[in-house]
């Protein structure tokens, strides 16, 4: 069966079609550029290409039909929160024109807890709009990525992790890899998923364990340092709204809940990952 991808190109939707072909499902990438090099490394794979933007329906509609499932994302990354809702609007209507048999939304975990976080709160009004439409569906909500960290390569370099979190509080994450896997899982047994939320997370390292590990895998010592909140509140509202939740609530994942409802996958860890990136030499 073919599974439509959106956001194919980028890092979670790639890793979703990585997954896919891993499984070996027929994967069709919907990319803004199909003429961009990545989509033509997609094409060189077996992958089949298809034109779609995020907020036009239309075309999306297109790209949905025929296809057994979808996976569709939305960013406020790029456009801002009310381009999210948005897309989120377009994927919707899409798969209701399409009369796709599964949905499967990206969201984020704890984005149906009322967080006041900015860009959850976007991400809980998409799904409160996918619910109301009563589409076969299921929502995967994603902790934070484990990728995240390859944004300090050059805090890295001079020995450092900083975080807007303190040093010992815990931290659930996710691989990519691995939650494309669960979206792999997740297709392949659409009777069991439709109508469900499925929080995903991986490990949960502190802030300080990060960096032990990050400096083991990069070959040099690496410390913790802690962001002041009001400096990155000064800086960025919405990444000080979400880190303020996360120290003092967290993410709510019940990890061996998950794993025993995915017995198929092997969860990678924080030191798992660490280990397969290329890091700079800290202190070189």
């Amino acid at each position: 069966m073919t599974i439509a991808v959106l956001g194919a190109t980028g890092g979670q939707g790639g890793a979703v079609v990585a997954a896919l072909l891993e499984a070996g499902q027929q994967v069709r990438a919907v990319v803004r550029d199909p003429a961009s090099a990545r989509a033509r490394a997609l094409a060189a794979s077996g992958v089949e290409v298809v034109p779609g933007e995020m907020t036009d329906a239309d075309s999306l509609t297109a790209a949905f039909s025929g296809a057994a499932a979808a996976y569709g994302l939305t960013t406020p990354f790029q456009e801002g929160l009310d381009a999210e809702v948005a897309q989120g609007t377009a994927i919707i209507e899409a798969a209701a024109r399409a009369s796709l048999p599964h949905l499967v939304m990206a969201s984020v975990a704890s984005a149906d807890r009322h967080t006041g976080i900015p860009h959850f709160e976007t991400k809980a009004r998409v799904e409160q709009a996918l619910s109301r439409a009563g589409l076969p569906a299921t929502v995967v909500a994603p902790t934070y990525f484990y990728d995240n960290a390859l944004g300090a390569l050059e805090e890295v370099a001079v020995g450092e992790i900083a975080m807007a979190l303190p040093a010992q509080t815990p931290l659930q994450q996710i691989s990519r890899l691995d939650l494309g896997r669960v979206v792999a899982a997740v297709v392949a047994d659409p009777g069991l998923w439709i109508g469900r939320r499925v929080e995903v997370a991986g490990d949960d390292p502190t802030p300080a364990r990060m960096a032990r590990i990050v400096g083991d895998a990069a070959g040099g010592p690496v410390t913790f340092r802690r962001i002041p909140m009001e400096r990155l509140r000064q800086a960025n509202p919405d990444m000080a709204a979400m880190f303020t939740y996360l120290t003092e609530s967290g993410y709510h994942v019940d990890l061996a809940a998950l794993r025993a409802d995915f017995p198929g996958i092997q969860w990678m860890s924080f030191a798992d990952w660490a280990q397969e990136q290329s890091w700079p030499v800290p202190g070189r």
